[in-house]
């Protein structure tokens, strides 16, 4: 298994569509997927989940959000839906 550094994004600034994120609460892991768009000064972005399977709206002022490793998805599924799993 390929380990990949983890870090915080600060304010959204440093994340970009394409992006995996992790989304923690008091380190509970909530949510976890591929940003979608982002509005930089608001420190909002909107992922596809994983986790839950549907478009979520993380703020960076309740929300830890650090990069993730990348998903892995089968060949067929365009990058912007990840499927949970």
């Amino acid at each position: 298994m390929t380990t990949q550094e983890e870090f915080a994004a600060t304010a959204g600034e440093d994340l970009s569509p394409g992006d995996v994120v992790e989304a923690r609460r008091g380190g509970r892991l909530l949510h976890r997927g591929t940003v979608t768009d982002v509005a930089h000064n608001q420190g909002l972005l909107w992922i596809m989940d994983t986790l839950t399977g549907g478009r979520r709206l993380l703020d960076h002022s309740e929300l830890e959000i650090t990069r993730a490793p990348a998903l892995e998805l089968p060949a067929d599924v365009p990058p912007q839906f990840p499927v949970a799993g």
